[in-house]
């Protein structure tokens, strides 16, 4: 919430704090609070104070994209949601020459600190918010000898739980993206939220887009093999390919009972496999006529203007004998498809996840909304284990391919069950594209709130 949103006499005269807690009773009782209209009441006390710590914030990255529907107003299946938290505090691990968070604290009256302890104490001894939002991505980070980007978001873990130690008090956590890339690394950071059982929330926003083709796996569904595909490059998307995939079939019968083993292959040797049956091309036909239609071509060719890029994927086989795979094909960076064989069936079932006419900016505004159902219910939208086995694959992924040739890792340490958890209540079922609409332009600068129904 901005002081634009109230009274010009009363955000002349009192500080953005002041104002929140003024104006927390009205905006309760605010049009599309859906989950939150019964809970939240007029208990201004209700309200989770937040620190938001990052590694950069600029224009379009993952921190802009986070914190906007934390600030004002956001569209959520075409309905304008109101921020049903209050953001206390920033920490920036990097600024540079494209920095924006100098001119947002300043706009929305939130300090910026040196520490992250400072952050979450602000300017105190003692935790003093009631939730965190670690956001790492983006930023001048080095690379491991995998091609994997050491983001800081084990350091930013480790120093949010010292402080939640220090003070005997546990809050929501969400961290970006995958764990870490390290496996080691992430089962100790969920091992860490179980032991002092705090909730945590993980993963890829990439779940939560509209399914174009309506499409779902009641629990219980019997899988015989699925696909997912994305356009982007290596480790940074293939996680996100990867959570589309295991967000479907986590469903299936007999619920999840971890992974086995894990294999990269890319270019001919992809085709290669693909064409043994180690894979389903017919599958992966499937997934991709469900975004192109049904235009005659083979698997493989260029995309229109997307060019010749060299396909890669990763083969999954799991515990209970179900094997899944997820690819990349051609170079669109919003192509999220996915299709499963439901066994007894004929046909494969598909679809594309459509991120929205901004592209994967879109993305982040259903992230943004379970984010705080998270920090208000103090509970975790889906399972974190999910994006832990997902983590461990891709890390396992990326060994496969620079260390071992392509060759098939065993993955024991991938061998845990989870149950998987509905969350039909935070994806955008695409009512929002009736108001944000492809010929609407993006908007420029972090503006005071999305646009609402007319």
């Amino acid at each position: 919430m901005s002081d634009a949103f109230l009274p010009h006499q009363l955000s002349d005269s009192l500080s953005r704090r002041d104002v929140l807690k003024l104006g927390a009773a009205a905006m309760a009782g605010s049009a599309g609070l859906n989950w939150l209209q019964s809970d939240l009441g007029a208990a201004e006390t209700k309200r989770p104070q937040v620190a938001a710590i990052y590694t950069q914030f600029f224009y379009c990255s993952h921190a802009y994209h986070i914190l906007h529907p934390f600030l004002g107003p956001y569209l959520v299946n075409g309905k304008i949601q109101q921020p049903q938290c209050d953001v206390l505090s920033f920490y920036g691990d990097q600024f540079t020459d494209r920095d924006l968070s100098r001119g947002v604290a300043k706009k929305y009256d939130i300090p910026i600190y040196k520490t992250i302890r400072e952050a979450l104490c602000v300017g105190g001894n003692e935790l003093a918010v009631d939730a965190v939002l670690s956001i790492g991505e983006h930023g001048d980070y080095p690379d491991t000898k995998f091609g994997q980007t050491k983001y800081p978001r084990k350091r930013f873990f480790d120093e949010i739980v010292a402080v939640m130690k220090q003070s005997d008090r546990f809050v929501p956590l969400f961290s970006d993206k995958h764990y870490s890339y390290r496996w080691d690394w992430a089962r100790e950071m969920y091992d860490t939220s179980r032991k002092y059982g705090f909730p945590m929330m993980v993963g890829s926003s990439v779940p939560l887009a509209q399914r174009t083709i309506p499409l779902e796996i009641p629990e219980g569904t019997e899988l015989e093999d699925a696909v997912s595909i994305h356009g982007g490059p290596i480790e940074k998307y293939d996680i996100h390919g990867l959570e589309v995939l295991q967000s479907m079939v986590e469903f299936r019968k007999g619920g999840e009972t971890g992974i086995s083993s894990v294999q990269f292959l890319k270019g001919d040797d992809l085709i290669k496999a693909g064409k043994e049956g180690r894979w389903s091309m017919k599958l992966a036909e499937a997934a991709m006529q469900a975004e192109l239609g049904d235009a005659k071509r083979g698997l493989f060719d260029p995309i229109g203007a997307e060019g010749t890029t060299e396909p890669h994927g990763i083969l999954l086989e799991y515990k209970d004998g179900f094997r899944a795979t997820m690819l990349k094909i051609g170079s669109n960076g919003v192509r999220w498809n996915f299709a499963c064989q439901v066994k007894g069936e004929p046909q494969p079932k598909a679809t594309t996840f459509f991120p929205g006419p901004w592209g994967n900016r879109n993305l982040f505004r259903a992230f943004a909304h379970a984010i705080q159902h998270l920090f208000v219910h103090k509970e975790e939208p889906y399972p974190c284990e999910r994006t832990l086995l997902m983590t461990g694959a891709l890390d396992a992924a990326m060994h496969s391919y620079f260390e071992k040739g392509s060759a098939k890792m065993k993955t024991p340490e991938l061998e845990f069950s989870y149950k998987p958890k509905n969350f039909n209540q935070f994806r955008e079922m695409g009512e929002s594209w009736k108001v944000i609409t492809a010929e609407m332009p993006l908007p420029k600068d972090f503006v005071e709130a999305d646009p609402g129904p007319k």
